[in-house]
């Protein structure tokens, strides 16, 4: 099931699993605290195993996490995928917790 949520709603302290499907170099440029960096492109059965629980996906702005969300959905069915909506892009402008490198 895919479920939006507006970044600016996000409890980035509640140590939620969060994807970021941007490329490693955008990622590494600035990201939300917590993402963990699974481009688009590496989205598979087997990286979904490795996860438990809600998955939050996010991108620069939402392109790459809608695509991100409905690829989980299709190896997965029975996960629960919320996208961040506004991504990181809307993260940075609201001030909310972002890293660098």
């Amino acid at each position: 099931m895919i479920q939006t949520l507006p970044i600016t709603e996000f409890d980035f302290d509640a140590g939620h699993l969060i994807w970021d499907g941007r490329e490693p170099k955008a990622y590494a440029e600035r990201h939300v605290k917590g993402a963990k960096n699974q481009p688009l492109g590496q989205i598979d059965a087997a990286a979904i195993k490795q996860t438990e629980g809600v998955l939050h996906v996010l991108c620069g702005g939402g392109t790459r996490a809608k695509k991100a969300a409905e690829l989980i959905e299709q190896i997965d069915p029975s996960r629960t995928i919320v996208i961040l909506q506004g991504g990181t892009r809307k993260a940075v402008a609201e001030s909310l917790p972002t890293v660098t490198g």
